[in-house]
């Protein structure tokens, strides 16, 4: 990699007029076409177009070619894969560079990582353009600039806090770093900016958009300054801006934000941006967007591989299978219908692979999170089990849930083509970022933390009502499913021994905090979190490790697996960043400790 490509990552990119017009993914990260006039980008209608630009690599795609799976916006395989949710799926050799992720054998060299690295530094690239441009502009109104900034500041704060997140000592670049700057280090804590950014956004971002549902509004602003305090461990400044956003928060749209009802709307391309979305990468197919090798769909296409492997949705690939340790976390007490926070993974297995399988009472969660053998798959029938599974010695007999779309939502929610991908893999599903259970969660922690363990109670069983009141809202054998509302038409007969319940006041501080990292887990599995939930816990080693143990015997991907404090609480920076930035011989990046 040469060292004009990092400088593209902090540096004016020229547009043409109709890049600028059309705002198509496709077209803002071609290279330069020759100098354009200035005062042709900078203009109200330009510098709108470079923002847009800007919310589009919230997908992480779209700046690095074709099949950016390391950059996918449900950070599967860095929050999943890595950690205890998920196994990698497919065969080891397939999209190898994700294999290292089960065992954490990740070298810098991996080839994923430069994906997630340029598809968050070309979303600042762009967020910085946005400033640059509009300083040149003279049509709009100072009321305007200041929401254009807010927004521009707002995601240029949300792509370093994913870099932060994944790779910790990282360059922060601003707009004011321009080629010829060659300064910039990863020796600075950049937490402290990011959090300037954010209250930028807070103070100055609008409450509502209207009908402009995937912009930021200030309570996304806050929500995510809360998610950076929550990293950063400042839990007393969290709290306050997540009991506000709980009590007054709405999103874009002016909802009221809300639990929905049913727990798979979340998960329904026909319900998004709904009352739960606070922030969410925005979607869509049929839209005139390529599907062609090398093209830029606007559909999900971080996930495109992560759908059984034959039958039911999608073409292919196997990826993404839900671990044994993920479906035994599903268990609860017979009596009280709570999780079995110590001995989960004790006993028979659900939905064991052999022989007999555990007939004990689960959360009802789990069949919205995961296909399992015999379990209805929305519409497409029975989970068939292994028939769906790629290299079960190692990817397990359960598959991915959540990003899948129903059969009767076909051509509808998905894209249309001759492109491999594009009838089959490409849907108009949303990547929740930030939904509002996950606000209530944080709120659990602050509370435990500040000693009201009555608050931090209520907040858990909040989000654990949802299910256990809406029964409804449960899976069901022998029924139609209603793709438009997420639920299935007869509740006569549940598809498994469901029953959950409510906690009672937490006794003590360490079974509060015990609890809620528990239903984070639950209520959040397979969302991308669980990796970053443990490193910012400090449980990482602990749990990891014990996750390894209970695996080897099942899995010869995880047979030498080993997760090791003090180096995997973050993954290897780039080699080739490295080498690009230090080719001078001047050091300017330094990899992180262990690798």
């Amino acid at each position: 990699m040469k060292k004009r490509n990092f400088l593209i990552i902090v540096s004016v990119i020229l547009v043409t007029v109709f890049i600028i017009v059309a705002c198509s993914k496709s077209f803002l990260d071609k290279p330069p076409l020759g100098t354009l006039n200035p005062q042709i980008m900078a203009s109200e209608k330009g510098v709108q177009g470079i923002l847009i630009g800007a919310y589009s690599m919230l997908d992480g795609n779209g700046a690095a070619g074709d099949g950016n799976y390391g950059s996918a916006a449900s950070n599967w395989g860095y929050g999943g894969v890595a950690a205890d949710d998920a196994y990698k799926g497919s065969d080891p050799s397939d999209v190898s560079d994700f294999a290292p992720f089960e065992d954490w054998t990740v070298t810098a060299t991996n080839g994923a990582l430069p994906q997630k690295w340029t598809a968050c530094y070309a979303g600042i690239q762009r967020s910085n353009d946005v400033l640059r441009t509009m300083a040149l502009a003279t049509d709009i109104t100072p009321e305007v600039q200041t929401q254009i900034t807010a927004q521009a500041r707002f995601l240029r704060a949300w792509y370093h806090m994913e870099l932060k997140k994944v790779f910790n000592n990282i360059p922060y670049a601003d707009e004011n770093v321009d080629p010829q700057h060659t300064d910039v280090t990863n020796t600075e804590d950049v937490w402290p900016k990011i959090e300037a950014d954010l209250q930028f956004a807070v103070d100055n971002l609008p409450e509502t958009w209207g009908s402009e549902v995937g912009r930021a509004n200030v309570w996304a602003a806050k929500a995510v300054l809360a998610k950076a305090y929550m990293f950063e461990k400042k839990y007393s400044a969290a709290y306050p801006v997540l009991q506000d956003i709980i009590a007054n928060g709405k999103t874009a749209g002016g909802a009221k934000y809300a639990l929905m009802p049913h727990y798979f709307s979340n998960f329904n391309p026909a319900q998004k941006n709904s009352a739960e979305s606070v922030f969410a990468a925005q979607t869509s197919v049929q839209d005139g967007s390529s599907v062609d090798w090398g093209g830029d769909p606007n559909g999900n296409y971080g996930d495109i591989l992560n759908f059984p492997y034959t039958g039911g949705p999608g073409a292919c690939c196997g990826f993404y299978n839900p671990s044994q340790d993920l479906a035994n976390a599903f268990k609860t007490d017979a009596n009280t219908g709570l999780p079995l926070l110590d001995n989960w993974y004790e006993g028979l297995n659900v939905s064991a692979e052999s022989g007999t399988s555990y007939s004990g009472t689960l959360d009802p969660r789990i069949d919205w999170t995961m296909g399992r053998p015999g379990i209805p798959y929305l519409d497409w029938g029975l989970h068939p089990g292994l028939d769906w599974i790629r290299n079960p010695a190692n990817d397990g007999n359960k598959s991915p849930l959540k990003n899948v779309y129903a059969a009767s939502q076909k051509d509808q929610y998905t894209d249309v083509g001759s492109a491999y991908w594009g009838p089959t893999e490409l849907v108009a599903n949303n990547v929740n970022l930030i939904r509002f259970a996950d606000v209530i969660l944080w709120a659990a922690e602050c509370a435990a933390d500040a000693g009201d363990l009555a608050a931090a109670t209520t907040y858990v069983n909040q989000v654990r009502s949802r299910m256990k009141d809406h029964p409804e809202a449960w899976v069901y054998k022998n029924s139609d499913y209603d793709a438009a509302s997420a639920v299935y038409t007869n509740t006569s007969t549940p598809a498994a021994n469901y029953k959950i319940g409510l906690y009672p006041t937490f006794a003590s501080k360490d079974f509060a905090v015990k609890a809620i990292h528990f239903e984070r887990r639950l209520e959040l599995a397979m969302e991308g979190h669980r990796f970053f939930d443990l490193v910012r816990w400090g449980e990482a080693d602990q749990v990891l490790n014990a996750y390894y143990e209970r695996e080897r015997p099942l899995r010869p991907l995880k047979k030498d697996a080993h997760w090791t404090p003090g180096k995997n609480e973050y993954f290897p920076i780039p080699q080739s960043a490295i080498d690009n930035m230090n080719s001078d011989g001047t050091q300017r990046l330094t990899q992180n400790p262990g690798y």
